[in-house]
């Protein structure tokens, strides 16, 4: 007890010492001794060392009761070294050990209480401590509601639960469902995560942190979670967030409309647009749906994913069906890592997952499409490593570079600075070129080798039973003949972005047709097909 409520208790007692006023007798330990004159809803049971009888005036009539007071109103029993009962107020106060137990649904502990008994509301101060057997609350002043078993404190409270502990200046906890409603200057710590904000709802049963309002969680791996809606469930490590949130993991960055996490699996599942910044290697991913697995930094896009390979002047856009990324060296660890060594000829692997920006790859399947300002493709699936910088393309790919196209089984596309180095075409390589409409200059052979100076193809060499057609044209672009050859072995230069001749480096068969003779339709090599209708116009249509 407090000095002052030492000095208040001795003062009510002052104000009685007329023996005119006074009843005092001691109470028998084996009988319970209820007044008829005290409050009826307030129940004295047997215990108590002394109880003072007091009549003020006609109308205020006082009990004190002093040593072990147990009262009971209802199932709620309240104990305390002394208490005086105002019957006329309704009012009963509690001075030192101060204990309520309110039904075995919450106990509560201070130095002092002020009780209205009609209300059944308990203000409490002095070291006030609240548990229901799972946390413990403590708060220098609570006010407890019996009626609707609801606790509020609003000078700051501390909630223990394990090893949780929550903090904030106000505070509304409920009993029967165990909820803790916690306002201002929030702050959750917990040896997974800290967490701050400015409203939260917390389950001490259930340990299921509810978000209400602008909250920073950090992990003990230092991954950041900023969220204004969901809820994380301690005990499965599952997580929902809505309204946007935003999680930062070292050099990734995930958002969406909703994020589902798992702790235990390491699996962040993103819906309703969702994008994955990764910072190490500039890439950005676009979808509907994206599965993120933390343990193995790999992900998963599909409806409608958009990968974007950002660089300064021209970044690339890849779309597809499917997108999937993860480490080179986990690559080479599964089950089918002989099969795609093959896939990955020439390509030098670290033998260790230590962060490395170059150990990743990712793959894209069906319906790929790439856009760049300088190069477009389509192919039906696509791999990429950051290692050696080359793009795979296979099943029926297509490259256009400015009015060129490019054609082929397979085809390697090797970047230098995230720009076009070479290229290599494999099997069934053709290289159209728009002069005018319907009219174009073409190559095909076996294996083809382009090479690009500053993104635009400078020079083709065509090697296996290469055969071409092109159109010969004088200085001021007048159609002079048509030059359809074939040789094993012909180099194809180009200036300003155009075809301009064609070397043969083996022997050579062919003919120089007078321009009257032929018409464009006759001069087309076997397979020709202009895909342009396939062509990528703007890096808009890769997001619709």
């Amino acid at each position: 007890m407090t000095l002052i409520k030492f000095i208040r208790f001795l003062l009510i007692l002052s104000l009685f010492t007329s023996p005119q006023f006074i009843f005092c007798q001691e109470l028998p330990t084996t009988k319970t001794f209820t007044p008829a004159d005290t409050v009826r809803t307030v129940e004295i049971l047997p215990g108590s060392k002394k109880l003072e009888y007091r009549k003020i005036d006609s109308v205020t009539e006082i009990t004190i009761i002093s040593g072990n007071v147990t009262l009971k109103q209802g199932n709620t029993i309240f104990k305390c070294d002394s208490c005086v009962i105002t019957k006329r107020t309704n009012l009963f106060e509690a001075f030192g050990n101060v204990h309520i137990n309110d039904s075995d649904t919450a106990h509560v502990y201070s130095d002092h209480l002020r009780y209205l008994t009609d209300r059944k509301i308990a203000y409490l101060d002095g070291n006030v401590k609240l548990t229901d057997g799972k946390a413990v609350l403590t708060t220098p002043t609570l006010e407890y509601d019996m009626n609707t078993k609801v606790g509020i404190y609003r000078n700051g409270g501390r909630l223990v639960n394990e090893e949780s502990v929550l903090t904030s200046e106000e505070g509304y906890y409920y009993a029967d469902i165990k909820d803790v409603y916690f306002k201002k200057n929030v702050k959750l710590k917990d040896p997974s995560y800290d967490l701050q904000s400015d409203s939260l709802l917390y389950n001490t049963g259930t340990e299921i942190v509810r978000f209400i309002a602008e909250t920073l969680v950090i992990d003990s791996s230092g991954r950041t979670i900023r969220t204004r809606e969901g809820s994380y469930d301690k005990r499965t490590g599952k997580a929902e967030f809505g309204q946007n949130p935003i999680i930062t993991d070292k050099d990734i960055q995930v958002t969406g409309q909703t994020i589902k996490s798992d702790d235990s699996t390491g699996i962040t599942q993103i819906f309703g647009r969702g994008i994955i910044v990764d910072t190490a290697n500039n890439t950005t991913v676009i979808a509907d749906t994206i599965f993120y697995n933390k343990k193995n930094e790999s992900f998963l896009a599909f409806a409608k994913p958009l990968m974007i390979v950002e660089q300064e002047n021209d970044s690339i856009f890849i779309a597809a069906d499917t997108l999937f990324s993860a480490r080179l060296t986990d690559l080479y660890e599964s089950k089918d890592s002989v099969a795609k060594k093959d896939t990955l000829k020439g390509v030098k692997i670290v033998d260790t997952k230590t962060k490395d920006s170059t150990n990743r790859y990712f793959e894209a399947f069906r319906h790929v499409r790439i856009f760049s300002d300088s190069l477009q493709a389509v192919c039906d699936s696509l791999f990429y490593s950051f290692k050696d910088s080359v793009f795979r393309l296979y099943d029926d790919p297509v490259v256009w570079s400015n009015e060129n196209q490019v054609t082929g089984d397979t085809i390697l596309l090797f970047t230098k600075n995230k720009k076009a180095d070479r290229m290599q075409i494999f099997k069934n390589s053709f290289l159209a070129s728009i002069v005018q409409s319907e009219i174009f200059n073409q190559v095909k052979s076996t294996r083809m080798d382009a090479y690009f100076i500053d993104g635009d193809i400078d020079s083709v060499r065509a090697r296996g039973s290469a055969e071409c057609i092109y159109y010969i044209q004088d200085e001021d672009s007048a159609f002079t003949g048509i030059n359809q050859s074939s040789s094993e072995l012909m180099d194809v230069y180009f200036k300003e972005k155009e075809l301009q001749r064609v070397v043969f480096r083996t022997a050579v068969k062919g003919t120089i047709w007078p321009m009257r003779q032929k018409t464009p339709k006759e001069m087309q090599l076997q397979n020709f097909k202009w895909r342009d209708a396939e062509r990528p116009k703007t890096k808009y249509e890769l997001f619709e």
